[in-house]
């Protein structure tokens, strides 16, 4: 059941091979291992794209690749992972991972208002920076950990599950 219903959502491995910032990869993409679905590529797939979605750097998914490259997990479920953190839903999750880290290191929540500049980005790294910064290393570890985990057990769950089905026909 989880192969069937991740590979449902999975984008074709031929247009991923053709996208021009992948390219940097150069004949690696060709390897199979990273492009077959089984539980240990999906689940490793889970770890590295919920652990780069909490990256804070614009290059999440390219980051994601390489790291799905390195590990020989799933490519595309890996970098499909990192659009976890869309502009939608990235400035809960990276307030969350602020707070986190804020808790972690017993600082007070900075209060903050936001501006489009380089000059306030420089200004406030010092201030929430450290905290933001480990909040999100310890959010990403754990949700990685988490989806590790939860997928590879999903995985076996669904497997049992349809072995004993087929044992009572």
């Amino acid at each position: 059941m989880p192969r069937k219903f991740i590979k449902r959502f999975m984008p074709d491995h031929e247009v991923i091979k053709k996208q021009k910032a992948l390219k940097v990869f150069g004949n690696v993409l060709y390897n199979p291992n990273l492009w077959c679905l089984n539980r240990r590529s999906a689940a490793g797939a889970f770890a590295v794209g919920l652990f780069m979605a909490f990256v804070p750097l614009p290059s999440q998914m390219i980051m994601a690749a390489g790291l799905a490259i390195l590990f020989g997990v799933n490519l595309p479920l890996s970098v499909a992972l990192v659009w976890i953190s869309n502009p939608i839903t990235m400035p809960v999750m990276f307030y969350f991972a602020y707070k986190v880290g804020a808790f972690c290191l017993n600082t007070p929540p900075q209060p903050f208002q936001f501006e489009l500049s380089w000059q306030y980005i420089s200004e406030q790294m010092s201030t929430i920076g450290p905290p933001f910064l480990l909040g999100c290393a310890l959010c990403g570890l754990i949700a990685a950990v988490l989806g590790y985990f939860g997928i590879r057990s999903l995985w076996r769950y669904s497997v049992v599950r349809s072995w004993q089905k087929r044992a009572l026909r």
